[in-house]
């Protein structure tokens, strides 16, 4: 009698467990499990932890002893200063659109969301797993990335206060909207083995049209316009209002950074991958 009565005992914390704490407190353990998976991967660690922080290197020594970039008289800034707000947006779409797009189709494609699906494990929890995974790395990088663009490189970062709750409330949205973007586009590729050839192209194509590795204005209009109805462009636009001087904005289209329209942008894109997430997320493959 007393050697059976454990065996259930046992048991019941892992059946009922995450059911009875709740959907949001089982996601916020998941989160750990997720973090620490996600830099087991050494491809996910370099292609969208180091990757920002990499590019700000290789641009920084390659145009070092080159002239600053000019905004107007008497507003200049160094490479450095001038592709770092590109790099901190970029890293909001690698790690969220790039990162969770990847990572989800391969789960989907070699059976982990139909065994998950199996357990008593919520949807929603499931997800806080993810956006949480991705809101913690991102921190850690960009927190890695500011720091060695001001150690390394004489970077001078903000000392506005309104300043940095621009960039809490553009890194906030950013990393929402590139999420649920993320959830969405791993529907995309029917395998995982398909899935890093499917979305890291769109995510790279996007960098180049959005103005983080060449001067947005420089870019054809019509291509200009291509790239102002996806995310990537205003934030990194939102960015460059916070790290470079205020006399850049003459260089945006229409001489202002439009931190307004980016916000719609960013909020219609949230809301539209939202809701592509709810019809399309599936445990199972779509062909199983």
């Amino acid at each position: 009698m007393n050697a059976a009565t454990p065996g259930p005992v046992r048991v019941e914390p892992v059946r009922s467990g995450p059911a009875r704490i709740g959907p949001v407190r089982t996601g916020a353990v998941r989160i750990g499990y997720e973090v620490r998976s996600y830099f087991r991967a050494p491809d996910s660690v370099f292609f969208t932890f180091l990757f920002p922080i990499i590019m700000l290197a290789l641009f920084s020594v390659a145009f070092g002893s080159a002239p600053d970039i000019q905004a107007g008289p008497g507003v200049s800034v160094d490479y450095a200063t001038y592709y770092l707000p590109g790099l901190v947006a970029t890293a909001f779409l690698l790690s969220g659109t790039q990162s969770l797009g990847v990572d989800i189709a391969g789960e989907r494609s070699d059976g982990t969301l139909k065994r998950l699906g199996g357990t008593p494990l919520p949807v929603l929890a499931y997800f806080v797993g993810k956006v949480g995974m991705v809101l913690v790395t991102v921190i850690a990088q960009v927190a890695l990335l500011l720091g060695i663009a001001a150690i390394v490189f004489g970077v001078q970062l903000p000392t506005d206060g309104g300043a940095w709750a621009r960039f809490a409330g553009i890194m906030l949205l950013g990393v929402a909207t590139s999420c649920v973007l993320g959830i969405a586009i791993s529907a995309l590729p029917r395998e995982g083995r398909r899935a890093t050839a499917t979305i890291v192209p769109i995510v790279l194509v996007l960098q180049f049209i959005s103005g983080v590795y060449l001067p947005f204005t420089q870019l054809p209009d019509w291509l200009q316009t291509v790239a102002g109805v996806f995310p990537l462009r205003w934030m990194a636009s939102g960015m460059r209002s916070v790290f470079l001087p205020e006399g850049f904005a003459s260089a945006e289209p229409g001489g202002a950074w439009h931190l307004g329209i980016g916000t719609a942008v960013l909020t219609a894109w949230l809301v539209l991958g939202a809701l592509v997430c709810l019809l399309t997320f599936r445990w199972n493959r779509r062909d199983a």
